[in-house]
């Protein structure tokens, strides 16, 4: 018996609205492995042509604080993952985080057209990613099956493909799935049946055949819808064979019947270019028309031997060539990209216990380092406010360690009244000596540290706040690919008798 198509571990739903990603997450989570699935809700930030990346640093901050919202979308027991990439263009971030986040499905949602014109016809404005927005397409261009940034996604993407067309949805109770075979049918019932379990309802399979077929004809389509869901479906899944002059219009009528409609692209046509081939004018044409929610899948296309033979026949040398000059000229607009999206401000990471939820899950434990040297000053109401506010009213700082500098003022007895263990960085690994200067208390608070992630902040300021410490942490709890984090900050300074308004907020 062949096996059901697992269900995707890694999702990501491209969120253009977060305010109408609502139901985009419930599916999401509902089509989830249960055994250990991750969900990315992803925000992509476009930078014109004539701007540089790192513009987009801003507008990703502000991007990151509106994608908080799908957090509240997540039914209990998921785990959400907001994201945020910028890029030139919708299309292309979308497939780069694809690649990099090694997502088995992407998710769109899909408004319609204005006007609800059909999936052949549609002209209108072109609209931002998600939108669903039609567009005059040139002579020479594929017709426009869905939005621009949709379209382009589904000819590149690595993975799987779901669109939703989303319709006002409130209970489940009958799924509608039309099939004709083939891996692509296989993947919409195992999404039907993934949600037919979440919201308690019965997949109806639907298989349309021409009228008039003889006894002996009718018999072989009904074994073969039989099979299919012998190999395809679980008990709560039930089979119709139907005799129509027109296929679209026997699936509109059942879906009259239905709360949710999920099929699968058609085949390619013969002799057709497969990077111009969407979904088919069938599921589109539902997707448009039909009265309930439509969601239509496409699997992952492959690439067979073939092409990588053509590959190899043009030359290595030549290919590496070409490669090593493309990869120079991408260098600078990679690093650009990187500080616009991995620019941060503390306020997107304000909710403490969501902090905490991402390192208990992540199994990881937080250390909180202070170098200290004479602040006897200072010391005091920041060990106590890291204390009380960071490992006490939450657990998100394990461990709090003030390493010395052989201070001659009170700076030690201070922070350990208040809390703090305190060790003297020459006392720490002696047999290497010591030597005078924050380095040195730093690289050997690693040694006496037994965090996972290890923080430190300065002693020497009179307004220290927990941000300082949490809005560092923050980036290295919800970006995987942050290993290193340093502060900065906006602070007038005078150089040459001249006021430079955010020159002095460096960090080195």
């Amino acid at each position: 018996m062949t096996p059901r198509p697992p269900l995707p571990g890694r999702i990501l739903i491209p969120v253009a609205n977060p305010a109408t990603a609502e139901e985009l997450i419930r599916i999401g989570a509902a089509l989830l492995d249960p055994r250990a699935g991750e969900l990315t809700a992803l925000g992509i930030v476009e930078v014109p042509e004539e701007m540089p990346l790192s513009e987009g640093a801003t507008k990703a901050r502000q991007a990151r604080r509106l994608l908080q919202k799908v957090l509240d979308y997540a039914p209990e027991g998921t785990h959400v993952r907001p994201v945020v990439r910028i890029g030139r263009r919708a299309a292309q971030g979308i497939v780069e985080a694809a690649v990099e986040l090694e997502a088995d499905l992407v998710i769109f949602g899909w408004g319609g057209r204005p006007g609800g014109r059909s999936a052949s016809g549609a002209r209108g404005p072109r609209g931002a990613a998600g939108s669903g927005a039609g567009t005059t397409d040139a002579p020479d261009q594929p017709a426009l099956v869905f939005s621009p940034t949709i379209d382009a996604v589904v000819r590149e993407s690595p993975c799987d493909i779901a669109v939703v067309k989303q319709r006002p949805i409130t209970e489940i109770h009958r799924i509608l799935v039309p099939v004709r075979g083939g891996p692509h049918a296989e993947l919409a019932l195992s999404f039907a049946d993934a949600l037919a379990r979440r919201h308690g309802a019965r997949v109806t399979v639907l298989h349309v055949v021409p009228p008039g077929l003889t006894p002996t004809v009718r018999a072989q389509a009904e074994q073969a819808l039989a099979a299919f869901l012998k190999q395809h479906a679980r008990g709560h899944a039930d089979g119709i064979l139907r005799e129509a002059p027109n296929v679209r219009n026997a699936i509109l009528k059942e879906a009259e019947k239905s709360d949710l409609v999920i099929m699968g692209a058609s085949a390619a046509p013969e002799g057709s270019g497969v990077a111009n081939f969407l979904f088919g004018v069938l599921p589109e044409t539902i997707a448009t028309r039909a009265r309930p929610p439509v969601i239509v899948v496409k699997t992952r296309e492959r690439i067979d031997t073939a092409t990588f033979e053509e590959l190899a026949a043009r030359g290595e040398s030549l290919a590496a060539a070409e490669r090593a000059a493309e990869q120079s000229r991408a260098v600078p607009a990679r690093v650009e990209r990187w500080f616009a999206e991995s620019n941060f401000h503390h306020a997107e990471f304000h909710d403490l216990r969501r902090l905490v939820a991402l390192k208990e899950k992540q199994g990881i434990t937080v250390s909180l380092v202070l170098p200290t040297l004479n602040e006897a000053t200072t010391v005091g109401p920041i060990v106590r406010r890291a204390r009380l506010m960071l490992m006490e009213a939450v657990p998100l700082v394990d461990e709090l360690i003030v390493i010395d500098s052989a201070s001659e003022d009170a700076t030690r007895e201070i922070a350990a009244r208040e809390g703090a263990r305190v060790v003297q960085h020459p006392d720490v690994l002696a047999r290497y000596g010591s030597y005078r200067g924050k380095g040195e208390a730093l690289w050997k608070s690693l040694f006496e540290s037994s965090g996972d992630i290890v923080v430190w902040c300065d002693t020497d300021v009179r307004n220290w706040h927990p941000r300082m410490a949490y809005g560092t942490l923050g980036p290295l709890l919800v970006e995987p690919r942050i290993q290193y984090v340093k502060g900065y900050y906006q602070r007038p300074i005078v150089e040459g008798g001249v006021l430079r308004e955010g020159g002095g907020g460096r960090v080195t």
